[in-house]
């Protein structure tokens, strides 16, 4: 299994948001988490991110079919943390490691240290996937509703 990066553009608006919708469905159906929750953002939300000069969304290719996307925020500036948000992997492609091999060719790309995201507490797999790639609670959390609280991570 051959996984890539490849750099996504605003022609790929629409297409990364019926991806991101169909990898989340699960998700926002579990928490209710509307107002957070990437499977409920407007397309206008991605196209504004893609227009970001410090945005680099990539779709991520497994033997060069498109199985998920990662976001990464990185402002090039001495002293910032780059961020993760968000990262998806396609329903049927979920559970192979494609996530894991994704950071890792995101941090080979933007460097490997000072990182930060959040992810959800009640999600023990995701905690693990980060917590496996060497990043750490910071300490904290952020309760969204009575069924989710999110966990932040960082990497120095």
């Amino acid at each position: 299994m051959e996984i890539k990066l490849l750099r996504a553009n605003i022609n790929d608006a629409k297409e990364l948001h019926t991806m991101q919708i169909k990898s989340f469905k699960e998700l926002l159906d579990k928490y209710q988490d509307f107002d957070i929750n990437p499977g409920n953002e407007s397309i206008e939300k991605i196209e504004m991110r893609l227009k970001q000069n410090f945005t680099y969304f990539y779709y991520i290719l497994v033997d060069l079919q498109k199985a998920g996307a990662i976001r990464i925020v990185d402002k090039k500036e001495i002293g910032k943390k780059k961020r993760i948000s968000p990262l998806f992997i396609l329903p049927e492609f979920q559970g192979q490691g494609i996530a894991q091999k994704a950071i890792i060719l995101s941090e080979e790309i933007h460097g490997k240290e000072k990182w930060e995201l959040e992810t959800i507490l009640q999600e023990p797999k995701n905690c693990h996937l980060y917590e496996k790639l060497g990043y750490k609670k910071t300490g904290k959390t952020k309760i969204i509703n009575e069924k989710l609280t999110l966990v932040f991570y960082e990497k120095k």
